[in-house]
């Protein structure tokens, strides 16, 4: 049995404190890769992270758009200047994680959109 290495050429890998920038890592699948304090600058569009550990990562002008994160450590997450349109995000840690500088129009989160629990905030 062959593996297709283009489909998933991060398997498991340690990765710590990686830098991927200006990588095209356009459909990238990230499955079981421990990515703690990686930094990326990047473009990850339609890239899938499963299994992953995130924990202390930077996104700094990245392209996330389309790309699911499931079952992934973010604690301590820091994502600056990035297109986050059409993210999924599943089963995912967030512990004090930074979303910085993003565009939050018709963003949900357990269903709710952001806007509207902001707008419930601010009236409070």
């Amino acid at each position: 049995m062959t593996q297709d290495t283009r489909k998933n050429p991060f398997d498991g890998a340690q990765m710590q404190n990686e830098h991927f920038m200006r990588a095209d890592l356009t459909g990238a699948h990230f499955d079981g890769v421990n990515l703690t304090g990686a930094r990326f600058f990047a473009v990850l569009s339609g890239a899938e992270f499963t299994d992953t550990n995130l924990a202390g990562a930077e996104f700094d002008d990245v392209n996330l758009a389309g790309s699911w994160l499931n079952n992934v450590n973010m604690s301590g997450v820091k994502i600056t200047n990035a297109n986050l349109s059409g993210l999924t995000i599943s089963d995912a840690n967030l512990f004090e994680a930074e979303i910085n500088d993003a565009d939050l129009t018709g963003m949900r989160i357990n269903g709710v959109l952001v806007t509207d629990l902001f707008a419930a905030y601010e009236a409070k």
